[in-house]
């Protein structure tokens, strides 16, 4: 017979923090200053990075001005561009860099609220995913972005000068990093789907005809319209779909387990 656990079984309690419930006034002022060091942190950051924004932007715009014909190079069609494209970027990089934090002050907010088996899911998952974002953005700029630039460049009618604009073109590669890296987060969507029980790994394992399809159309909204980037985002969230659904199915398991062992037959 299996014992019936609920709300006032002590090794439910003893899961979650020892520490007494905090009144509301507590909890804003925690959330207060976990916002303030977020933001600290991505001060710290900006002051680090905003030094080196114009070396920063000749790396990042490599890509194409390594296939610029000799003599031409990118220019700014806005007088106000050399400023704020370089300003923009050191922001965008400075968020970039501080996400490890931000991410560890969030976890630091709800840490207290969880049993100690979320806990041990809750940060592999919070440190995957900032890995996934990171790797994201890494395989749009040294793979995704020689192959697209070098597809545009080369298509262009003869007699047609390539000058693209500094401001254009960074807003350009921030919506490609931000697109891959939110695609490279798509096992972590399916793991939190799969533990909060809104699906199971078999549901997901036979809407796979459906995600492909779907991973194609979103490759086509998010990027150029050219089949090689859509083809090198699709595949990629088809794969990382896959990866969700094997690692669901061991994360299902591990929270399985707690639950078996607070249970006892008689």
């Amino acid at each position: 017979m299996t014992a019936k656990t609920d709300g006032n079984d002590p090794k439910h309690q003893n899961d979650s923090s020892e520490q007494p419930q905090m009144p509301l006034v507590e909890h804003l002022l925690e959330l207060r200053n976990r916002l303030l060091k977020m933001i600290l942190a991505v001060v710290i950051c900006f002051a680090v990075i905003y030094p080196f924004a114009n070396e920063l932007y000749l790396w990042l715009s490599e890509p194409i001005r390594s296939l610029l014909p000799v003599g031409q190079t990118m220019i700014a069609t806005d007088i106000t561009s050399p400023f704020f494209a370089p300003l923009k970027l050191a922001l965008f990089l400075s968020v970039f860099a501080a996400i490890p934090v931000i991410l560890y002050q969030l976890w630091s907010f709800v840490a207290p609220g969880l049993y100690a088996h979320e806990k041990r899911l809750a940060f592999p998952l919070l440190f995957t995913s900032v890995l996934l974002f990171y790797l994201g953005a890494a395989f749009a700029y040294f793979v995704v972005f020689p192959l697209v630039f070098n597809f545009f460049t080369a298509i262009g009618p003869e007699g047609i000068v390539e000058l693209p604009d500094i401001s254009s073109y960074l807003n350009f590669v921030l919506k490609m990093f931000f697109a891959f890296g939110v695609a490279f987060e798509i096992p972590i969507a399916a793991i939190l789907l799969i533990l909060s029980g809104v699906t199971t790994p078999a549901d997901l394992a036979a809407k796979r005809p459906y995600v492909v399809v779907g991973c194609f159309i979103i490759g086509m909204m998010l990027t150029p319209p050219d089949i090689i980037s859509q083809t090198l985002l699709a595949v990629p969230m088809w794969i990382l779909f896959e990866l969700g659904i094997l690692f669901g199915r061991l994360a299902k398991r591990e929270v399985a387990e707690p639950d078996t062992d607070e249970s006892s037959v008689e």
